[in-house]
Formats: structure tokens, C-alpha cells, sequence
């Protein structure tokens, strides 16, 4: 078989497995108060916190990504962020995906993806036109019937806010199959210490 000449890719931070656990606790709870709707849930090991998605990018061109990457992190050092309150898009009233916020006080994480963006763009990748807003997508929903509902019961499910401390961002390739997407880091970035 003959390799693709493009992968799809993406960074983001991974998650420790305290907050995975929370996670799936929120997602469980949610799914025994509002069984029977058409959500697509995203694996708990499968959620990272997204920094930028660039869908396919040549192969040869990764290379460029992990640069502007590693150059990103640099200028920071490890600080904390917290994961918590719970949200949907676009609208409460059109719900069409479940997130789990996640708080930047300091502002360091915004800075550190506006960075990591601005690098991008310096390697002729293009920016993202929307603002970015962290959070963690738990559920898509696919079809209408009990969407309200289930986003109502997940606006009213109380996430604890849960700190962590963000040390590095990790360049993944997303493969697409049938049983789901499998994420395989290609490169680590660790922020420098404090």
C-alpha cells in the first residue's frame, strides 16, 4: 500500500486522566438522564483540547508545523488552566455540539495559540478567521428530536472546575475510520519551567 502523500492534523494539549475520568463521569450521567438521542459522543480518550486544526496538510510540510510549534512554546512557561461550567453551539435553542469550557485567567493560553498561529502563518499556513474559544466537545448532535433537551440537562449538570497545569502541545494526525477517529502524536513541545 502505498503511503498518503497528505495527513489530516491538528494541536492540541492532552488531557490528564483526572480530568478524562470527570469527563466520562459528565458524559455517563448525561446519558442515563436523556437516553434516547441521536448524539455522537466523542471518546473520552479522544478529547484533546484544540489549538488549531488544519485538516489535510502535505506530508513534507508537517515538518513546518513541529517548527512553528516548538518556536510557539518558547516564549512561555508552563501555567495553568482550568476545565470546567458546561456550554453548546451554536445556540441553546439549535443545539448542535455539548463542550466543556475551559478557563484561561491568565490569558496565557490565548496568547500561547495566537503565537502558535502567528508561527503558522509565518510557514504559509492559513490563520483561522474565527476567535478562538477553548473549550472540549463531548457530544455532536445529528438530528433534531431531543436535542433541547439533552443540551438543557447538560446546561444544568454542574462540571467542578478541575485545574491543570498546561506543559506542552502536541502535534497529532487524525485518521478517520469506521470505528472512529485514531489520534497519533507526531511531535511534543514542552513549555519551559517556570
Amino acid at each position: 500500500m502505498s503511503q498518503p502523500s497528505e495527513w489530516r492534523v491538528f494541536c492540541a494539549v492532552e488531557l490528564p486522566d483526572e480530568v478524562r475520568a470527570r469527563l466520562e463521569d459528565h458524559v455517563r450521567r448525561l446519558g442515563k438522564e436523556v437516553p434516547d438521542v441521536a448524539a455522537s459522543w466523542s471518546r473520552v480518550e479522544n478529547i484533546h483540547l484544540t489549538l488549531k486544526f488544519f485538516g489535510n496538510v502535505a506530508v513534507n510540510r508537517i515538518e513546518k508545523i513541529s517548527a512553528a510549534a516548538e518556536r510557539a512554546v518558547k516564549q512561555f512557561s508552563t501555567f495553568p488552566i482550568s476545565v470546567g461550567e458546561t456550554g453548546v453551539f451554536p445556540r441553546p435553542s439549535r443545539p448542535q455540539v455539548l463542550w466543556i469550557g475551559v478557563s484561561d485567567t491568565s490569558g496565557q493560553l490565548s496568547a500561547l495559540q495566537e503565537n502558535f498561529e502567528n508561527e503558522c502563518a509565518a510557514e504559509g499556513f492559513a490563520k483561522e478567521d474565527r476567535a478562538y474559544r477553548p473549550h472540549l466537545t463531548i457530544a455532536r448532535l445529528r438530528k433534531p428530536e431531543g436535542a433541547r433537551e439533552l443540551a438543557d440537562a447538560h446546561l444544568k449538570m454542574q462540571f467542578e472546575p478541575i485545574e491543570l497545569n498546561l506543559t506542552e502541545l502536541v502535534i497529532f494526525r487524525s485518521e478517520l475510520s469506521p470505528k472512529g477517529s485514531k489520534y497519533t502524536a507526531i511531535s511534543h513541545h514542552h513549555l519551559p519551567n517556570p
